[in-house]
This record gives C-alpha cells, structure tokens and sequence, in this order.
C-alpha cells in the first residue's frame, strides 16, 4: 500500500487532503478536487518540461497532461505515485513533441531577456554568469543523465520514482546521477 501523497499533517496543523482522496472526490464529480490536483503538481509539472527543453506552449502541454491523466485515471493502478504518473504522462508528451519538431527542423532559443531580476547589478551579473555555466554543463550530458539530474535536483523525487520514470534500475539512476554531478562539476571547475 501507497503512503498518502501530498502534504503531511504537522501536530496542530490541518492537513491538505491525499492525491488519492482528491482523485476519489473528482470522480464522484467534484470539480474542485480536479482543481487542487492541478495546482498541487502543474508547477512541478511546469519546471520538468522546461528542463527537457521545451520553450514554447509550456502551459498547453501542462493542460495536456493533465487532459490524459484524467482521461485514464481509471486505468491508474496505484503502483507508483500520482505524480510519477504525471511525469511519465509528460515525458512521453515531450518525447512526442521532440520527435515532431525534429521532423520541422524548428529550433527554438530561450530569450535570457525574459528574465525577471530583482538583483543589483553585480548580483544579477553574477548569478546570469553562473546560471549559463550550469545550464551550459547540464546541457552536455546525455538525455538520460539530464533527466536524472534535473529530476534529483530541482523536483527533489527519490530514485526509486526517477527509476520507474525513465524506465531504468534504482541503482542505475544513482549512477546517472553520480555522473551527472561529477560531469557539471568538472565543467564549472574548466570554464
């Protein structure tokens, strides 16, 4: 059995309802409950699809996500999490988008001048200087090893859900993202 997801109960405080309570809610028909699942996991959602490349209708292949995992939550049998599902949902999302768009040959840059900076100069300096360099050694390693890493680092999931996301061994995870690490490591300490 599944611990609950989402947040956890503090002594004194309310605690916000499991993924799987909502999920019953919605389908008893309680809009509201499909409304809190969307706001609990797009955000993550949001992050994971920017660090696999995608720039453009970032919003819309949220929604669709959203859209299929609704569309099948009969079919979701409760062996991982709802949010590893969600990102499988994604990652396949994405991995269709790729392959279409390499079918156009439409690249698409991030405008750094989109940026919102509430830095001085020198910190905004900094920190942009420092970004492009861990961008640019993230963006040298391999699809896999990125995948691992930005899910590690910026989503915080745990190997076991990294593994059943990517379709690969816990122990082979770790080692992505060993590598990954090392990797970025040595390119900051060379640029």
């Amino acid at each position: 059995m599944q611990p609950p997801e989402g947040p956890q109960q503090s002594a004194g405080e309310v605690s916000e309802p499991s993924d799987a309570a909502l999920i019953a809610r919605w389908q008893r028909g309680d809009q509201l409950a499909a409304a809190a699942l969307v706001s609990r996991h797009a955000p993550a959602l949001a992050r994971f699809a920017a660090s696999c490349g995608v720039r453009e209708q970032l919003d819309e292949l949220v929604q669709d996500t959203f859209v299929r995992a609704f569309g099948s939550l009969d079919g979701f049998r409760a062996d991982s999490t709802l949010r590893t599902w969600l990102f499988t949902i994604l990652r396949r999302l994405v991995l269709d988008r790729t392959r279409v768009d390499k079918r156009r040959r439409d690249d698409t840059e991030l405008d750094e001048g989109q940026a919102v900076e509430e830095y001085n100069a020198l910190d905004a300096l900094v920190a942009d200087e420092t970004a492009l360099r861990v961008r640019a050694g993230v963006a040298r390693l391999s699809p896999l090893q990125r995948e691992v890493f930005t899910l590690r680092v910026t989503e915080g999931m745990a190997y076991s859900d990294i593994a059943q996301l990517v379709g690969s061994t816990e122990g082979a995870c770790r080692v992505h993202y060993h590598n990954a690490v090392r990797s970025v490591r040595g390119f900051l300490h060379d640029a």
